[in-house]
């Protein structure tokens, strides 16, 4: 047994400040008390001055693209040996981030699932895996290997993907900005084809998630029952049209949405979705505001970054996904919970995403209290993952 002492917790919903121990044992919480309760003989890990939370959770991440130009593009041109090197430093670089869970949504013929069934027990972020996404016919990332049509073809992508041992199935509802000869205003599918899709894949067990930025495709997704959107962006072919009537749908309905903010600092988005920005009439600062204003009116939000497409998204950017909200406006306390508690209930994580008894022990300490000063979450103090610490990452005593 350990116990991990610092000067507050957030426990993935409220901060507690005046003292704390969270005690650790077999890889799992014990207890969370005020501090000297640890028990005699208990190995101490003392962190001054900071905070411990629960390990974030990144709901949107593409663990085979390597954070560089054209990423995306170049999925296809690496062999399986580079691969699997790629999704490893993917993830090392996200546990460094604070990050212990993460949601892979944008897989190549497989590669993360199989990487994952030979890399069981690594000290790194635990992977829930969509497999390829399903798309059209050069569809949005149709490089990934899950383009079909048809209703018939519909169901065996789903079967396929609860074979192969998926947790989620993404669709690419609508087009997006980094695939050529696509349009994020535009929807893939219709209602009907996603009500396949939701209906066959609940059937074996699965929930759906579906990217879409154009506002027919997330009133498409709405009326098909998805279990998540992603980016959801009200994109249409004359800007942007936020449409109050969908965010009462989104609200009233409970889907939760992953809006995919954040970029690392001093870094532009690539031309492509800078050119997206300019038609629509929005920049970054906008869609802060955005989706500050959809809590607001009580869609559940949750925290991913879309990590790996481009330098500015490079795996391990996930704190400026939290901190871009409560840029936005949202506060931050509320701005942890998407990254921690909401984000492990959405994805159907119970012994993930808060500091209680019998929950999983990742944890992430940083200097500070992050619900004052959310900026502190750049600069990790210790990750642990399952009880046992990352020694990449320094602090502590």
């Amino acid at each position: 047994m350990i116990g991990i002492e610092a000067d507050g917790v957030f426990d993935g919903e409220l901060y507690s400040g005046g003292g704390a121990v969270v005690l650790v044992d077999g890889g799992r919480i014990v207890s969370v008390g005020p501090a000297g309760t640890t028990p005699a003989g208990c190995e101490v890990i003392r962190f001054d001055g900071c905070t411990v939370l629960p390990g974030l959770i990144d709901t949107h991440v593409h663990l085979c693209c390597d954070s560089n130009p054209g990423a995306l593009d170049r999925i296809p041109d690496f062999t399986a040996t580079e691969l699997d090197a790629v999704i490893e430093n993917s993830l090392r670089m996200h546990l460094a981030s604070g990050v212990t869970t993460v949601r892979d949504l944008g897989d190549r013929d497989w590669a993360v699932v199989d990487w994952r069934a030979r890399h069981s027990g690594a000290l790194l972020p635990t992977i829930l895996a969509s497999g390829p996404p399903i798309t059209t016919p050069n569809g949005h990332c149709w490089n990934m290997g899950g383009a079909v049509s048809g209703d018939d073809a519909l169901r065996a992508a789903v079967r396929e993907r609860a074979s192969r041992g998926a947790e989620v199935v993404k669709i690419m509802a609508s087009g997006g900005v980094n695939t050529p000869g696509t349009d994020p205003a535009a929807a893939q599918f219709t209602a009907a084809e996603l009500l396949v899709v939701v209906e066959e894949s609940h059937t074996v067990g699965l929930p759906v998630t579906a990217h879409a930025h154009s506002l027919d495709a997330i009133r498409f997704a709405l009326a098909a029952g998805v279990d998540s959107i992603e980016h959801c962006s009200f994109i249409t072919a004359s800007g942007v049209t936020v449409d109050e009537s969908v965010i009462s749908d989104l609200a009233a309905s409970g889907t939760p949405v992953c809006p995919t903010l954040g970029i690392l600092p001093g870094m532009s988005p690539p031309p492509a979705v800078l050119e997206r920005l300019s038609s629509t009439g929005t920049d970054l600062s906008s869609r802060n505001r955005l989706f500050a204003r959809l809590h607001q009116s009580g869609v559940r939000i949750i925290s991913g970054s879309d990590a790996g497409i481009g330098p500015g998204k490079a795996h391990g950017v996930f704190p400026e996904s939290i901190i871009a909200l409560t840029e936005g406006g949202v506060s931050p306390t509320a701005a942890l919970t998407t990254a921690t508690l909401h984000a492990a209930t959405a994805l159907n994580l119970p012994t993930k995403g808060h500091l209680t008894p019998g929950a999983d022990a990742d944890l992430l300490v940083v200097s500070g209290n992050p619900t004052t000063d959310i900026p502190t979450l750049r600069s990790p103090q210790a990750v642990f993952v399952g009880g046992r610490r990352e020694l990449s990452v320094s602090g502590g005593r």
